[in-house]
Protein backbone atom coordinates (compact mmCIF):
# COMPACT_ATOMS: atom_id res chain seq x y z
CA UNK A 1 0.00 0.00 0.00
CA UNK A 2 2.86 2.38 0.89
CA UNK A 3 4.63 1.59 -2.39
CA UNK A 4 1.41 2.25 -4.33
CA UNK A 5 0.88 5.59 -2.56
CA UNK A 6 4.47 6.57 -3.31
CA UNK A 7 4.00 5.71 -7.00
CA UNK A 8 0.81 7.79 -7.17
CA UNK A 9 2.56 10.76 -5.57
CA UNK A 10 5.42 10.40 -8.06
CA UNK A 11 2.98 10.46 -10.99
CA UNK A 12 1.31 13.57 -9.55
CA UNK A 13 4.69 15.29 -9.19
CA UNK A 14 5.69 14.43 -12.74
CA UNK A 15 2.33 15.67 -14.02
CA UNK A 16 2.77 19.02 -12.27
CA UNK A 17 6.38 19.32 -13.41
CA UNK A 18 5.48 18.61 -17.03
CA UNK A 19 2.59 21.08 -17.12
CA UNK A 20 3.18 24.26 -19.06
CA UNK A 21 3.80 27.26 -16.81
CA UNK A 22 1.64 30.06 -18.18
CA UNK A 23 2.46 33.74 -17.71
CA UNK A 24 0.33 35.74 -15.30
CA UNK A 25 -2.60 37.45 -17.01
CA UNK A 26 -2.69 41.22 -17.36
CA UNK A 27 -5.18 42.61 -19.88
CA UNK A 28 -3.50 46.00 -20.25
CA UNK A 29 -1.16 47.59 -22.82
CA UNK A 30 2.08 45.65 -22.64
CA UNK A 31 0.38 42.75 -20.87
CA UNK A 32 -0.61 39.19 -21.73
CA UNK A 33 -4.06 37.62 -22.07
CA UNK A 34 -5.04 33.96 -22.04
CA UNK A 35 -7.91 33.51 -24.52
CA UNK A 36 -9.98 30.27 -24.37
CA UNK A 37 -10.82 29.04 -27.87
CA UNK A 38 -14.14 27.46 -28.82
CA UNK A 39 -12.42 24.70 -30.79
CA UNK A 40 -13.46 21.07 -30.34
CA UNK A 41 -11.04 19.52 -32.82
CA UNK A 42 -7.96 17.66 -31.54
CA UNK A 43 -6.03 19.36 -34.34
CA UNK A 44 -4.27 22.47 -33.12
CA UNK A 45 -5.89 25.66 -34.50
CA UNK A 46 -3.90 28.52 -36.04
CA UNK A 47 -4.46 31.85 -34.30
CA UNK A 48 -3.32 35.31 -35.38
CA UNK A 49 -3.46 38.75 -33.76
CA UNK A 50 -2.57 41.89 -35.72
CA UNK A 51 -1.39 39.59 -38.54
CA UNK A 52 1.10 37.85 -36.25
CA UNK A 53 0.82 34.16 -35.38
CA UNK A 54 -0.02 33.57 -31.73
CA UNK A 55 1.02 30.88 -29.27
CA UNK A 56 -1.59 28.13 -28.90
CA UNK A 57 -1.47 25.53 -26.11
CA UNK A 58 -3.78 22.87 -24.74
CA UNK A 59 -4.68 23.16 -21.07
CA UNK A 60 -7.26 20.93 -19.33
CA UNK A 61 -8.42 19.56 -22.69
CA UNK A 62 -9.08 23.05 -24.08
CA UNK A 63 -7.13 25.05 -26.64
CA UNK A 64 -6.01 28.47 -25.43
CA UNK A 65 -4.21 31.36 -27.10
CA UNK A 66 -1.47 33.19 -25.20
CA UNK A 67 -1.45 36.70 -26.62
CA UNK A 68 0.99 39.57 -26.12
CA UNK A 69 -0.65 43.02 -26.14
CA UNK A 70 1.32 45.97 -27.58
CA UNK A 71 1.84 49.13 -25.53
CA UNK A 72 0.22 51.05 -28.40
CA UNK A 73 -3.01 49.01 -28.32
CA UNK A 74 -6.38 50.73 -28.55
CA UNK A 75 -8.23 50.31 -25.26
CA UNK A 76 -11.40 48.22 -25.46
CA UNK A 77 -12.36 45.20 -27.48
CA UNK A 78 -9.65 43.30 -29.37
CA UNK A 79 -9.96 40.13 -31.42
CA UNK A 80 -7.92 37.17 -32.53
CA UNK A 81 -8.55 35.25 -35.74
CA UNK A 82 -8.94 31.48 -35.33
CA UNK A 83 -8.59 28.98 -38.17
CA UNK A 84 -9.76 25.46 -37.31
CA UNK A 85 -10.97 22.61 -39.53
CA UNK A 86 -10.88 24.91 -42.53
CA UNK A 87 -13.16 27.49 -40.93
CA UNK A 88 -12.26 31.03 -39.79
CA UNK A 89 -13.78 32.72 -36.76
CA UNK A 90 -13.08 35.62 -34.38
CA UNK A 91 -12.66 35.47 -30.62
CA UNK A 92 -12.87 38.70 -28.60
CA UNK A 93 -11.07 39.90 -25.51
CA UNK A 94 -11.02 43.19 -23.60
CA UNK A 95 -8.06 45.45 -22.84
CA UNK A 96 -8.14 47.89 -19.91
CA UNK A 97 -6.18 51.12 -19.67
CA UNK A 98 -3.00 51.49 -17.63
CA UNK A 99 -1.00 54.65 -16.96
CA UNK A 100 2.77 54.21 -17.03
CA UNK A 101 4.98 56.81 -15.30
CA UNK A 102 7.52 59.00 -17.11
CA UNK A 103 11.25 58.66 -16.47
CA UNK A 104 13.80 61.39 -17.24
CA UNK A 105 17.31 60.18 -18.11
CA UNK A 106 20.52 62.07 -18.92
CA UNK A 107 22.77 60.47 -21.55
CA UNK A 108 26.31 61.85 -21.88
CA UNK A 109 26.84 60.38 -25.37
CA UNK A 110 24.64 62.77 -27.34
CA UNK A 111 24.79 60.58 -30.46
CA UNK A 112 22.82 57.96 -28.53
CA UNK A 113 19.99 60.50 -28.33
CA UNK A 114 20.42 62.28 -31.68
CA UNK A 115 22.14 59.85 -34.05
CA UNK A 116 24.01 61.15 -37.09
CA UNK A 117 23.05 60.16 -40.64
CA UNK A 118 25.91 57.65 -40.54
CA UNK A 119 24.51 56.23 -37.31
CA UNK A 120 21.02 55.96 -38.82
CA UNK A 121 22.34 53.81 -41.65
CA UNK A 122 23.63 51.37 -39.07
CA UNK A 123 20.49 51.61 -36.92
CA UNK A 124 18.15 50.89 -39.86
CA UNK A 125 20.19 47.84 -40.86
CA UNK A 126 20.06 46.58 -37.28
CA UNK A 127 16.27 46.99 -37.16
CA UNK A 128 15.93 44.55 -40.06
CA UNK A 129 18.17 42.01 -38.32
CA UNK A 130 16.52 42.23 -34.91
CA UNK A 131 13.05 42.27 -36.48
CA UNK A 132 13.77 38.93 -38.13
CA UNK A 133 14.84 37.45 -34.79
CA UNK A 134 11.69 38.66 -33.03
CA UNK A 135 9.40 37.31 -35.76
CA UNK A 136 10.99 33.85 -35.65
CA UNK A 137 8.44 31.08 -35.19
CA UNK A 138 9.38 27.64 -33.86
CA UNK A 139 6.45 25.23 -33.77
CA UNK A 140 6.13 22.73 -30.93
CA UNK A 141 6.58 22.79 -27.17
CA UNK A 142 7.24 26.04 -25.33
CA UNK A 143 9.70 26.54 -22.46
CA UNK A 144 8.04 29.01 -20.06
CA UNK A 145 9.19 27.78 -16.66
CA UNK A 146 11.44 30.84 -16.41
CA UNK A 147 14.08 31.50 -13.77
CA UNK A 148 15.65 34.93 -13.22
CA UNK A 149 18.82 35.33 -15.32
CA UNK A 150 20.62 37.33 -12.60
CA UNK A 151 20.07 38.60 -9.08
CA UNK A 152 20.06 42.34 -8.58
CA UNK A 153 18.11 45.50 -7.91
CA UNK A 154 15.42 46.42 -10.42
CA UNK A 155 16.54 49.82 -11.69
CA UNK A 156 14.08 50.35 -14.53
CA UNK A 157 10.55 49.09 -15.04
CA UNK A 158 8.77 48.09 -18.22
CA UNK A 159 6.47 50.58 -19.95
CA UNK A 160 7.88 53.79 -18.50
CA UNK A 161 7.73 56.68 -20.94
CA UNK A 162 11.30 57.81 -21.34
CA UNK A 163 12.67 61.29 -21.83
CA UNK A 164 16.35 61.36 -22.85
CA UNK A 165 18.07 64.72 -22.37
CA UNK A 166 14.69 66.42 -22.45
CA UNK A 167 13.49 64.61 -25.59
CA UNK A 168 10.55 62.15 -25.39
CA UNK A 169 11.42 58.73 -26.80
CA UNK A 170 9.76 55.33 -26.99
CA UNK A 171 8.57 53.66 -23.78
CA UNK A 172 10.91 51.26 -22.04
CA UNK A 173 10.43 47.88 -23.71
CA UNK A 174 11.91 45.73 -20.93
CA UNK A 175 13.09 45.88 -17.34
CA UNK A 176 16.54 46.83 -16.06
CA UNK A 177 18.38 44.88 -13.37
CA UNK A 178 21.44 46.60 -11.92
CA UNK A 179 24.51 44.40 -11.42
CA UNK A 180 28.31 44.79 -11.60
CA UNK A 181 30.08 44.41 -14.93
CA UNK A 182 31.04 40.77 -15.44
CA UNK A 183 28.06 39.30 -13.56
CA UNK A 184 27.11 36.00 -15.24
CA UNK A 185 23.76 35.94 -17.07
CA UNK A 186 21.87 32.62 -17.18
CA UNK A 187 19.32 31.40 -19.71
CA UNK A 188 15.86 31.65 -18.10
CA UNK A 189 14.67 28.50 -19.90
CA UNK A 190 15.67 26.10 -22.65
CA UNK A 191 15.89 27.63 -26.11
CA UNK A 192 17.79 28.36 -29.29
CA UNK A 193 19.97 31.42 -29.84
CA UNK A 194 18.37 33.26 -32.76
CA UNK A 195 20.64 36.31 -32.89
CA UNK A 196 23.58 37.98 -31.21
CA UNK A 197 25.47 41.15 -32.01
CA UNK A 198 26.74 44.57 -31.06
CA UNK A 199 23.94 47.08 -31.71
CA UNK A 200 23.99 50.88 -31.64
CA UNK A 201 21.38 51.36 -28.91
CA UNK A 202 21.25 47.87 -27.39
CA UNK A 203 24.97 47.18 -27.19
CA UNK A 204 25.96 43.52 -27.03
CA UNK A 205 22.71 41.58 -27.33
CA UNK A 206 21.42 37.99 -27.19
CA UNK A 207 18.02 36.71 -28.39
CA UNK A 208 16.74 33.31 -27.16
CA UNK A 209 13.85 31.56 -28.91
CA UNK A 210 11.72 29.52 -26.46
CA UNK A 211 9.12 28.40 -29.01
CA UNK A 212 5.91 29.65 -30.63
CA UNK A 213 6.93 33.30 -30.86
CA UNK A 214 8.29 33.63 -27.30
CA UNK A 215 11.68 35.37 -27.38
CA UNK A 216 13.78 36.69 -24.50
CA UNK A 217 16.24 39.55 -25.04
CA UNK A 218 19.38 40.43 -23.09
CA UNK A 219 20.90 43.87 -23.79
CA UNK A 220 24.00 45.90 -22.88
CA UNK A 221 26.17 42.83 -22.24
CA UNK A 222 29.89 43.10 -21.59
CA UNK A 223 30.61 39.73 -23.22
CA UNK A 224 28.46 37.36 -25.30
CA UNK A 225 29.00 33.70 -24.48
CA UNK A 226 26.82 31.98 -27.10
CA UNK A 227 26.52 31.72 -30.88
CA UNK A 228 23.62 31.98 -33.32
CA UNK A 229 21.88 28.61 -33.73
CA UNK A 230 23.23 27.24 -30.45
CA UNK A 231 20.86 25.29 -28.19
CA UNK A 232 20.96 26.38 -24.55
CA UNK A 233 19.57 24.80 -21.42
CA UNK A 234 17.97 26.60 -18.51
CA UNK A 235 20.63 28.07 -16.26
CA UNK A 236 23.40 27.96 -18.86
CA UNK A 237 25.62 31.06 -18.98
CA UNK A 238 24.91 33.16 -22.08
CA UNK A 239 27.08 36.19 -21.32
CA UNK A 240 27.96 38.77 -18.70
CA UNK A 241 26.51 42.10 -17.57
CA UNK A 242 28.02 45.22 -19.11
CA UNK A 243 27.41 48.84 -20.06
CA UNK A 244 27.40 48.76 -23.86
CA UNK A 245 25.00 50.74 -26.05
CA UNK A 246 22.78 53.52 -24.65
CA UNK A 247 23.28 53.22 -20.89
CA UNK A 248 24.07 55.23 -17.78
CA UNK A 249 25.86 52.35 -16.04
CA UNK A 250 26.23 48.55 -15.95
CA UNK A 251 22.97 46.63 -15.90
CA UNK A 252 20.99 43.97 -17.73
CA UNK A 253 18.04 45.04 -19.86
CA UNK A 254 15.77 41.99 -19.81
CA UNK A 255 13.08 41.88 -22.48
CA UNK A 256 10.31 39.46 -23.46
CA UNK A 257 8.68 39.41 -26.88
CA UNK A 258 5.49 37.44 -27.55
CA UNK A 259 3.94 37.29 -31.04
CA UNK A 260 6.44 40.05 -31.98
CA UNK A 261 5.18 42.32 -29.20
CA UNK A 262 7.32 43.55 -26.29
CA UNK A 263 5.48 42.67 -23.08
CA UNK A 264 5.97 43.00 -19.33
CA UNK A 265 8.80 40.56 -18.43
CA UNK A 266 7.68 40.14 -14.81
CA UNK A 267 4.56 38.26 -15.96
CA UNK A 268 6.78 35.34 -17.00
CA UNK A 269 9.11 35.18 -13.99
CA UNK A 270 8.60 34.16 -10.35
CA UNK A 271 7.38 37.04 -8.21
CA UNK A 272 10.13 38.90 -6.39
CA UNK A 273 10.20 41.54 -3.67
Amino acid sequence: MIKLLGFVLLLMTLSVASATTLPRKSAVPGGVVIVPLAVISDEKPVVTYNKQQVMVLKQDQQWIAVVGIPLSVKIGTQRVTVISAGKTSKTLFEVEDKAYPTQHITITDKRKVNPTNYDMTRINAEKVKTGAALRYWTEGDVAMNFIWPIEGRVSGLFGRRRVFNGQPKRPHSGMDIAAPTGTEIHAPADGIIRDTGDYFFNGNTVFIDHGQGLITLFLHLDKIGVEIGQTVKQGEIIGTVGATGRVTGPHLHLGVSLNNVKVEPRLFFPKRD
